[in-house]
């Protein structure tokens, strides 16, 4: 009697169908596009925690507590923003969600771009922590800001202690996590370093493995040293430092300028070619952004900062010298049409605005009404003053990656450039489906794959088992950019799904309720 039970216990076991797996997450039947910049392929992803557990052909009978059908819908991995003005908002409780970059499928980004935010990580990083943001979030440490700690506004060359602290500086925060060096020579302080000093600093750096550095470079246009010989200066750090360096939203700006995109494609391919790893991230909008002071002042008039500035535009004589200055730079800039006021706190009335028609409002020349403002502090501004054909050229290289250059506005406040809000889905629906100028396989590789690498992300930008569980689901048909340089403040529309360490945050195109981001420090 007991062989008879065994027996039909081992017949019971080898003929009934096996137990069906059950997943977290199973997101079925999409075109997915893993992130290597492969073509599509139909494909199933499972997630189990904040992992993916499998992708590929997923049995039938496997179950999951969220079930996508995804059908007819783009499967991809989180975009990757590798330069972001979200903090220091993000920081905060009000505005941790980041539901301006979950909307357009951001699920990690960069902040202190341009060599700017703090000289000390720690507080930015407890911050972040105690608010939990609603996106991954990787530090850099800013050139501006250790340098700033160290020596102020001041326009001269460090010198041998003054160098030593600042790398003192950065190597402290690349210990606390930080991922890289930012820097920004076109914004003061740095714009009155040497090469030399930016060197030092990279050095500093790449004593960390994984580091990069990435710059704003010293001249967009023929501000002095012209933007090929700017471009040079980050292949100059590169090489030097021995560490990739990244062109950020790399453009060609003014006029004078346009066409120039071949000669700094060119220098760029010459240094990979010679071993170098040089990179580039690129918004996909025509204006860039910037401030009244930094796009028109002469870099002399601008030491000690906007207060400094006031000082002098008060002194009759001193206004007439840098207002002459001021002429040629406004021609960089396109004109007065060019440029439109984003915020002014002692006038919001001429929030979104072009300086053309602040002079008009006022009764007098253009220029002379910056200068008005410039006295009462300046006014951050939207500048259109790049050509589409240089900002497709850029966009069709295969080391450039794709990038907001936004910030984390209060919704509805203010005057913003459009990139806060669309330019992950304004390069989809723009620069891919209707135009187009680049495959899907390479715009989502540029947004995914590629910032991981260059950035030294682990096991994030790739669909793939075992990789973070960062998943974006978007409709072809319907994904677009909705923010105008008019209305700037609208959520971009089209992704459906975002999942950020295997939790929805947006789900039906509609934000839940909790945050599940993290602090991604440096890996030790």
């Amino acid at each position: 009697m007991k062989r008879l039970t065994l027996s039909l216990a081992v017949l019971l076991a080898t003929t009934a169908p096996a137990l069906a797996q059950h997943y977290d997450v199973l997101i079925r039947g999409g075109t997915l596009y893993d992130g290597t910049g492969a073509p599509a392929r139909t494909a199933d992803v499972a997630i189990t925690g904040d992992r993916i557990a499998a992708v590929g052909a997923i049995p039938d009978g496997a179950t999951a507590t969220t079930l996508v059908n995804a059908a007819g819908r783009i499967v991809a991995p989180g975009f990757i923003d590798p330069h972001s003005h979200a903090a220091p908002n993000i920081q905060t409780k009000e505005l941790a969600a980041a539901l301006p970059m979950l909307h357009q499928g951001i699920t990690t980004l960069a902040i202190n771009p341009d060599g700017g935010g703090p000289a000390e990580l720690g507080p930015q990083i407890a911050d972040l922590k105690t608010n939990i943001p609603g996106v991954n979030v990787i530090p850099l440490i800013g050139h501006n800001a250790v340098r700033r700690a160290v020596m102020g506004d001041v326009a001269r060359l460090a010198n041998a202690d003054e160098q030593a602290k600042m790398e003192g500086l950065v190597t402290a925060a690349m210990a606390a996590g930080a991922y890289g060096l930012s820097d920004g020579p076109f914004y003061i302080p740095g714009k009155y370093s040497n090469t030399a000093e930016i060197v030092g600093l990279a050095k500093a750096a790449a004593h960390f493995p994984g580091a990069f550095y990435i710059s704003h470079i010293r001249d967009e246009g023929n501000y002095d040293i012209g933007v090929v010989a700017a471009v040079d200066e980050v292949i100059t750090v590169a090489r030097a430092a021995k560490i990739p360096g990244v062109v950020t939203h790399i453009k060609v700006l003014g006029p004078q300028v346009w066409g120039k995109s071949a000669d700094v494609i060119a220098r760029i391919d010459q240094a990979r070619a010679e071993g170098l790893e040089i990179w580039a991230d690129q918004y996909p909008y025509s204006a860039s952004g910037s401030s009244l002071m930094a796009s028109l002042v002469p870099g002399w008039a601008q030491e000690g900062g906007a207060a400094a500035l006031a000082k002098r535009l008060q002194d009759p004589a001193m206004r007439a010298k840098i207002r002459a200055e001021m002429v040629p730079n406004l021609e960089r800039r396109a004109g007065p049409h060019a440029l439109m006021i984003r915020s002014f706190a002692p006038d919001p009335s001429l929030e979104g605005k072009r300086l053309d028609e602040v002079g008009r409002i006022k009764g007098m020349d253009p220029l002379d009404a910056a200068i008005e403002m410039l006295i009462a502090g300046g006014a951050p501004t939207v500048s259109f003053n790049m050509s589409d054909a240089d900002v497709e050229a850029f966009m069709r290289q295969p080391w450039t990656m794709t990038s907001t250059d936004g910030g984390l506005p209060h919704f509805g406040k203010t005057s913003e450039h459009p990139r806060a809000y669309g330019a992950f889905p304004r390069k989809l629906r723009n620069y891919v489906l209707d135009k187009p100028v680049i495959p899907m396989a390479q715009a989502i590789h540029a947004a995914t794959g590629l910032p991981a690498k260059v950035l030294g992300i682990p096991d994030r930008g790739l669909l793939r088992e075992g990789a973070f569980a960062d998943v974006i689901v978007f409709d072809p048909a319907t994904i677009h950019d909705r923010a105008t340089y008019e209305r700037p403040h609208a959520y971009s529309v089209g992704v459906v799904y975002v999942f950020v360490n295997g939790k929805a945050a947006l789900a039906k195109g509609k934000p839940t309720a909790d945050r599940h981001g993290r602090v991604l420090l440096r890996p030790r």
